[in-house]
């Protein structure tokens, strides 16, 4: 949201709302309703690097490293003997802050107040793991002296996952373990990879609650990923009962299509504008926004599920089933079963909660690549 040149990661003013987003007033709107509805706004913040039209990057090509702005920048050599503003991962367009320097981190502390104070509730953290855990550590804490419901969430790719969490002091990070292991077992029918990757996932939450999503602006979408669309359900359904704080990227929940290229210009297509008229969106799916509908309800009445460990009850390569358990007195159990078989899954289907619809029709099990779960 911050005034950029092209994409929008690629800062100019971090104090100043982009343009093409809108005004300032059309934000403090927006904030407001969120809010009127009960819900809290999360904004994308770009600290790891700023744009080249960037005044940093001016007065440090201008006036040398030590100038305000090139302090505020890592520089590298440039194979004359002298040095120049260091660009992030090659790109570039988009120039390193170097986050030794005190006057970084003073300025993301204003920066994430500023914006705070006009009203938002979280940050994401962009290439969070680009950023050393002790700049974090650093920041994040002074942040929340004044602003102590603050929720912090960092991109994180790799990894370990809970040191990154307890040594930057964020309240989560990205699972991209778990994501992976989602479309790859599914496109492959191996659901081993699943289950060895939920319970990775359970070790985590026993340090923080991870952020879970099956997609996002950065990889090719699921409708597209899982090769199969008899599967595709499969992915929803796992998102809306497994342990974390599931986020759902924008077009998934209409069944979308988009393949993301390592090229120039190659997340286009995952990044499509939508409009304002969902319904309208081509290639909108309606059956798939009613799934995640009756899913993502079934999450909020249990709010346990935030929590909540899976153990295998049932697993071959095609099927699978798993209860999902939450802790304490507040806690139940859901039993959830994947099937990616051409048989049926045989199963007791009493206390059914939610099901495709070939299986909701038998009363032998789960249906042959169809989904269930049950209450406990």
């Amino acid at each position: 949201m911050f005034a950029s040149e092209l994409h929008g990661y690629d800062t100019l003013d971090h104090l100043r709302l982009d343009p093409r987003l809108g005004e300032e007033a059309d934000l403090d709107r927006f904030v407001e309703a969120a809010h009127e509805r009960g819900l809290r706004v999360q904004l994308d913040g770009v600290f790891n690097h700023v744009g080249r039209g960037h005044r940093f990057v001016a007065e440090a090509e201008r006036d040398g490293p030590d100038s305000p702005g090139g302090r505020m920048l890592r520089h590298e050599p440039d194979g004359s003997g002298g040095t120049r503003p260091a660009t992030w991962e090659g790109h570039d367009e988009l120039v390193a802050l170097d986050h030794d320097a005190p006057e970084v981190a003073a300025l993301v502390v204003e920066v994430m107040r500023h914006w705070l104070d006009r009203g938002a509730d979280a940050w994401r953290l962009d290439v969070g793991y680009a950023v050393p855990p002790a700049f974090w550590a650093a920041v994040l804490p002074e942040v929340r002296r004044t602003h102590p419901d603050v929720w912090f969430e960092a991109e994180v790719i790799h990894g370990d996952y809970a040191a990154f969490v307890q040594e930057s002091t964020v309240d989560t990070v990205t699972q991209y373990e778990l994501w992976k292991a989602v479309w790859s077992s599914l496109t492959d029918r191996n659901l081993h990879e699943l289950d060895h990757a939920l319970g990775r996932h359970d070790a985590f939450l026993d340090t923080f609650v991870p952020t879970t999503f099956v997609g996002n602006h950065d990889v090719t979408r699921i409708a597209s990923q899982v090769a199969d669309p008899r599967h595709h359900p499969h992915a929803t359904v796992l998102l809306a009962v497994l342990g974390g704080t599931p986020e759902v990227y924008a077009g998934d929940e209409l069944g979308l299509l988009g393949v993301k290229e390592e090229r120039f210009g190659g997340d286009d297509a995952v990044r499509p504008d939508l409009g304002t008229d969902t319904t309208a969106v081509p290639g909108a799916d309606g059956e798939v926004f009613a799934l995640h509908q009756e899913l993502l309800g079934l999450r909020r009445r249990h709010p346990w599920l935030h929590r909540a460990r899976s153990s295998a009850v049932e697993l071959t390569n095609t099927q699978y089933v798993l209860d999902v358990t939450g802790e304490g007195p507040d806690g139940g159990t859901l039993r959830v079963a994947l099937n990616l078989d051409d048989e049926p899954l045989e199963l007791d289907t009493a206390g059914l909660v939610a099901a495709d619809a070939a299986t909701r029709e038998r009363d032998d099990g789960v249906a042959p690549h169809g989904w269930a779960v049950l209450g406990r």
